[in-house]
């Protein structure tokens, strides 16, 4: 498993001198222009989006409850507006003219953890992305939504037969630049600030929902491409998710970690 330590309960995020400087030269007219009011949802156009949201999360065998509702506004509303997690590109691998798989370099950080143990994959990750929602959009000792960043992960390790996965899920959550020296304590006991290690990968793109049979597939798919797997954790994986559960088709990762950094 990938290396990560605890990271102490610290509140309140800094601002530099630097952005103080840069806010007073900005005209408020501009600011006002910038940083338009967002559009309330009506209650009627809530309660569409809750019984989409539930849908999907019926499919996954999981119930949705009346308190998400906030969560989901707030999540929709905000959804241009994503951070994604530093790396660094190192090499991509194309056959004919299409990327097969790429190689890059994740920079150390500090992340949001959960653990779910759920019985299906789909049940695990639901219930740990309804978790960090909360944690992000208001349930945090900052008191405010944190901001989205891109990708959510789900660390996962295959059982010693490799036939299936184990059941205890790590999903992640990287907390955005202006909070990684002192992220917001979340108010969820389940969830911890870690402090994860610069990581090397291999990923490949798919499409569409996850679960066992297709992450299993993936991870058969990315491993005959590669040919030898030595350089790589074989117990170890990570499913990397760049949309929310309630988009269709949505965007995925699987990665393979290098030994080295």
């Amino acid at each position: 498993m990938s290396q990560i330590s605890v990271q102490g309960r610290r509140t309140m995020s800094r601002i530099t001198l630097e952005e103080l400087i840069a806010l007073e030269d900005v005209p408020l007219d501009d600011v006002a222009e910038a940083t338009p009011e967002p559009v309330e949802e009506d209650h009627e156009q809530q309660e569409q989006r809750f019984a989409h949201w539930q849908r999907v999360a019926n499919a996954h065998q999981v119930d949705l409850p009346r308190n998400m509702i906030g969560p989901i506004q707030q999540l929709s509303r905000n959804n241009q507006a994503q951070e994604v997690v530093p790396h660094q590109p190192i090499r991509c691998h194309e056959k004919c003219n299409e990327v097969i798989y790429e190689e890059r370099l994740y920079l150390a950080g500090k992340w949001a953890h959960v653990i779910t143990g759920e019985k299906l994959y789909e049940q695990s990750i639901s219930m740990a992305f309804m978790k960090l929602m909360r944690y992000i959009c208001s349930e945090n000792s900052a008191g405010h939504f944190l901001g989205m960043t891109i990708p959510i992960i789900n660390e996962i390790q295959m059982t010693e037969e490799r036939n299936g996965l184990v059941q205890d899920i790590i999903t992640g959550y990287y907390l955005p630049a202006h909070f990684q020296d002192q992220p917001p304590q979340p108010a969820d006991p389940d969830i911890i600030i870690v402090e994860r290690q610069a990581m090397r990968i291999i990923s490949r793109s798919f499409h569409g929902s996850t679960t066992e049979q297709t992450i299993l597939h993936e991870i058969e798919t990315l491993s005959e491409l590669l040919g030898s797997t030595d350089s790589f954790l074989t117990d170890t994986y990570i499913v990397a998710t760049y949309e929310n559960p309630s988009v269709p088709h949505q965007r995925n990762e699987i990665w393979f970690i290098s030994h080295s950094q």
